[in-house]
């Protein structure tokens, strides 16, 4: 995986989810995303593809309800899904509870020991700044 940020969309697995979610129209895409996170095939051990889309799918709903990070505002690799968000966030007016409890149980899935993508973090010299910043978008989820 090419990984070179911290941040949900910081590696290839979150731009080529993106691409594909630039084909929906809706939330489905990522409602679908999180139900793979959380799947019987993903419960004994999360492998990071997974994890990586899972948490490009919690941004873009944070982004959807209007919880963007500070700290990607500039990302020039997102641009074409910042116009996704907006059209999207027109037609979702009122945030979907499901989907944020999906979410969260998704986050706490992937900072789990059965998460390939913590372990791979966790063999890194940034471990602790990933661990930021999923606990970051955790809270602009719940918030």
């Amino acid at each position: 995986m090419g990984t070179w940020s911290t941040t949900a969309f910081g590696n290839d697995f979150a731009l080529d989810w993106a691409q594909d979610l630039q084909e929906s129209k809706d939330l489905f895409f990522i409602e679908d995303t999180l139900n793979n996170v959380l799947s019987a095939d993903s419960a004994e051990y999360l492998e990071a593809p997974f994890a990586a889309e899972g948490l490009a799918a919690i941004e873009v709903l944070a982004r959807v309800y209007g919880k963007r990070s500070e700290i990607d505002e500039d990302d020039e690799n997102t641009e074409e899904l910042d116009a996704w968000v907006e059209e999207v966030s027109k037609k979702a007016s009122k945030r979907r509870t499901d989907l944020i409890e999906k979410s969260q149980r998704a986050i706490e899935h992937i900072l789990s020991e059965r998460s390939e993508l913590r372990e791979l973090w966790q063999d890194s010299e940034h471990y602790e700044q990933w661990q930021a910043s999923v606990t970051d978008l955790r809270s602009r989820i719940a918030a």
